[in-house]
């Protein structure tokens, strides 16, 4: 039988636990003493050497290899980038719309980030969008229904960054088939759930998946990441590049671009130094915690504070079920920035989009935060619709 999960020892890395009640790990992840070790050890080498090429580099691969355990996937399908923008980019440089693949399709559940870049290689492609049904997870067959031999790739978010709607894993495949069916690519953005769902990203078929280390990854800004099955990687050709995406990074070639055969080629310049420890950090603390059981313990804190909310009279507009849903409850409000400000006063952190406030949990959250949350929003349920 399986231990519970020792929740108490998995919120002695935050330090900031002991005075914050912290529900805002979907806009930026606690600081664990780990990570700042990791910055820490960053600062030292630079006082210590000044310049340390052979450990930067290092640091770099272990991160890619880390990333690679996280996903199922070979160091070689992973890409480590200066943000997810920075993937997104670099993808959206190597399709060709002049094959007669013109169409990018974008789910009104994206993140205005990927959609932005989606809607910047107008007009040589035209961007179709997937309209939302409500707050419900995007279906498979409304996305599937859109796909045709002009599709050049499908965009899809694992989870919806304003109301908290996941694709289940089923509706994932079965977009993957039907884009594949028609000679598509398919997208899948996970930045707003990785860390919290285990993630296999070869077995769901995708063949792109981007990322990021601040949320539930608990690593820092400045470096993402992007998983690129290896068929793909190899035929795909990015316009833009750097000398680390490079066959060989010590080339020094200025007459040339020769990409690497590897994901690598998504890569860029000088890669995030400072940010690659602290990064490797973060996931290490959620592998070491196994990322099973952090679902297990998210699930039961959001449906620990779903059946309070519904008992109290108070609307969340996030999905019931668990397969839909995932580290993220939204509750509406009648002013959602003066309610995250109201609770920030009383050391309850949250953020708002759309009209809610988001409380993003995650393996230290436990039914006290949850019992936190649901105390202050009565006290201030004028804020409450």
């Amino acid at each position: 039988m399986t231990p519970p999960f020792d929740v108490a020892a998995f919120r002695a890395h935050f330090p900031s636990l002991d005075h914050l009640v912290y529900l805002n790990s979907g806009s930026y992840g606690l600081l664990a003493n780990e990570v700042r070790a990791g910055f820490d050890a960053y600062l030292d080498r630079r006082v210590a050497k000044g310049a340390d090429w052979p450990g930067w580099v290092g640091e770099l691969e272990a991160l890619r290899a880390t990333v690679a355990r996280l996903l199922g996937a070979d160091p070689d399908e992973i890409a480590i980038t200066a943000s997810a923008t920075g993937g997104y980019n670099s993808i959206a440089s190597a399709l060709d719309f002049t094959n007669g693949r013109d169409t990018i399709l974008v789910t009104d559940a994206d993140f205005p980030t990927g959609a932005q870049i989606w809607h910047a290689q107008e007009p040589a492609a035209r961007v179709i969008h997937v309209a939302e049904d409500g707050d419900a997870p995007v279906s498979a067959e409304a996305v599937a229904a859109l796909i045709d031999e002009r599709t050049a790739i499908v965009a899809l978010s694992h989870l919806c960054y304003r109301h908290g709607a996941r694709l289940p894993d089923a509706t994932i495949r079965a977009i993957v088939d039907a884009a594949h069916a028609k000679g598509a690519l398919v997208l899948l953005d996970s930045y707003q759930i990785v860390g919290t769902t285990p993630i296999d990203a070869p077995a769901l078929g995708v063949d792109i998946l981007v990322g990021g280390m601040l949320k539930y990854l608990l690593g820092t800004a400045g470096v993402g990441f992007l998983y690129v099955r290896r068929p793909v990687a190899e035929r795909l050709r990015p316009r833009s590049s750097g000398w680390f995406a490079q066959a060989d990074v010590n080339a020094m070639d200025i007459h040339a671009n020769d990409p690497s055969p590897s994901a690598r080629r998504f890569e860029a310049g000088t890669p995030p130094v400072p940010s690659l420890a602290p990064a490797r950090a973060g996931i290490e603390l959620v592998l070491d915690a196994g990322v099973d059981a952090i679902e297990a313990q998210v699930r039961d804190t959001t449906r620990y504070l779903m059946d309070a909310l519904d008992a109290a009279g108070i609307a969340f507009t996030n999905p019931r079920d668990d397969d839909a849903r995932g580290p993220l409850v939204s509750i509406p409000s009648t002013d959602a920035p003066a309610l995250v400000a109201a609770l920030a006063d009383r050391n309850i952190v949250v953020s708002s989009r759309d009209g809610r406030i988001r409380a993003g949990f995650h393996a230290y959250n436990h039914r006290a935060d949850a019992d936190a949350l649901l105390a202050a929003l009565k006290d201030l349920s004028a804020l409450l619709p």
